[in-house]
């Protein structure tokens, strides 16, 4: 009888705790659907959801309080182009022939939670062996810390092309991989690797649409799927709910990735103003990765860094790619905030608001690309991207007002993640 009582104690003690109500008190805080700032706001969080936000600051009689009234608050922020299983550097050619696993894993652990700790509580990983899947999975068990993940798994490539795994090997080691390894030749094989991603348990299919700047490959922008491959994928994964990104650096293989059905185009570093009313016309958007351009340009003005054959297309590029966002961004192309974190340090990922604001873009509409619209475009609009009843308890704040100091996004002081504070 004793113990029955002691547990039902110890019932009532967790469920009181859980229970209770977090009250955070906001200096001034960025509403993301306006794009308006206020002053003096109180936000209700229960478990892992918003329960309401109101005006003034309102002390609480009971449960947690968290002042950050010198401080910005907004929703958690959306990286929609990260690879959360590396970080480029000298070695990363070597890695894939001795790394395992395990060691890929391990690596990920760190790069999640730094991500998490620079206040992106969401990404969209675009690409890696598949180890991205456990991750997301960890990440979801509360197993690690870090963001939510929607990952593509294996990026889909043609032989030869930006993603196909075995560029840059041996003779002995080149082999001839498929569809199950990610490498498309024909509209069948395009329906089977897409129809292999979902059982791998993606949630989003990438495709290397062009030639890649990093990859062992003369070209970085030659077209290198038909456009009736580039349907096929996009069909399937339609019917598998999944929308499709495409890296694309070139015009012309942009153009079919657009027709095709594609929903992002990663980089847009040659984009012709035709292919940005092509854009328009299908509802397309453009995820920049700025910060990932200034980083190949100044990689390969170091001797060694990238192989020979890397060197000019990385040269080439990083000049390039801010100037094409601008003329996009004037043209009214959609702009989904994106970084390519893991060609860089993780945890940069807050340089991208500078670079964008930099060439015109205001400093409110970077916000709003790295919160509501990503929120749209994984159809989560009425789940994150806002600090607003019913939502998500995603929750960073800042030092500083963006719209007079950009800059403060890369210093992001106070991060919660579903109700769950990660840094104070």
């Amino acid at each position: 009888m004793k113990k029955l009582f002691f547990l039902l104690i110890m019932v009532f003690l967790i469920q009181t705790t859980t229970g209770q109500t977090t009250y955070i008190l906001c200096g001034k805080l960025v509403d993301t659907a306006s794009g308006k700032i206020s002053s003096k706001k109180t936000i209700f969080v229960k478990e892992n959801k918003i329960l309401a936000v109101k005006d003034g600051y309102i002390m609480p009689k009971g449960g947690n309080l968290i002042d950050l009234r010198d401080k910005v608050v907004m929703p958690g922020l959306i990286d929609f182009h990260v690879h959360i299983e590396q970080e480029f550097d000298r070695n990363t050619r070597l890695n894939k022939y001795i790394l395992n696993e395990a060691d890929i894993a391990f690596n990920s652990v760190g790069f999640a939670k730094t991500t998490l700790m620079k206040g992106f509580t969401t990404v969209r990983d675009l690409g890696g062996t598949g180890v991205n899947i456990s991750v997301r999975n960890a990440i979801n068990k509360g197993k690690i810390p870090g963001p939510r993940v929607f990952t593509a798994g294996k990026s889909l490539a043609t032989t030869g092309g930006h993603a196909d795994p075995t560029n840059g090997s041996s003779r002995v080691l080149i082999g001839n991989p498929g569809p199950k390894e990610g490498v498309v030749n024909s509209v069948e094989d395009a329906k089977k690797a897409v129809r292999q991603r979902y059982k791998n348990g993606a949630d989003c299919i990438k495709i290397t649409a062009t030639g890649g700047v990093l990859s062992v490959a003369k070209s970085g922008d030659n077209p290198q799927f038909t456009l009736e491959e580039v349907k096929a994928i996009c069909d399937t994964a339609k019917d598998y709910g999944m929308h499709v990104a495409a890296h694309a650096h070139g015009d012309e293989g942009m153009q079919r990735a657009v027709i095709g059905g594609v929903k992002t185009i990663e980089h847009g570093t040659y984009m012709s103003e035709e292919t940005m009313e092509l854009m328009k016309k299908h509802n397309a958007y453009l995820v920049p990765t700025l910060t990932a351009g200034k980083e190949v340009e100044e990689k390969a003005k170091i001797p060694g860094f990238y192989p020979d054959i890397v060197v000019p297309k990385a040269l080439a590029v990083g000049p390039q790619i801010q100037g094409t966002f601008a003329k996009a961004y004037k043209k009214g192309v959609g702009i989904a905030f994106g970084t390519d974190a893991g060609v860089f340090k993780h945890g940069n990922n807050g340089k991208e608001f500078g670079f964008m604001v930099e060439v015109g873009m205001p400093a409110m509409e970077a916000i709003q690309s790295a919160t509501i619209t990503n929120a749209k475009l994984l159809k989560m609009e009425n789940e994150i991207g806002q600090i607003k009843k019913g939502f998500f308890a995603d929750i960073i704040a800042v030092d500083d007002d963006p719209t007079k100091n950009i800059a403060t996004m890369e210093n992001v002081v106070f991060v919660m993640k579903d109700g769950v504070v990660y840094k104070k």
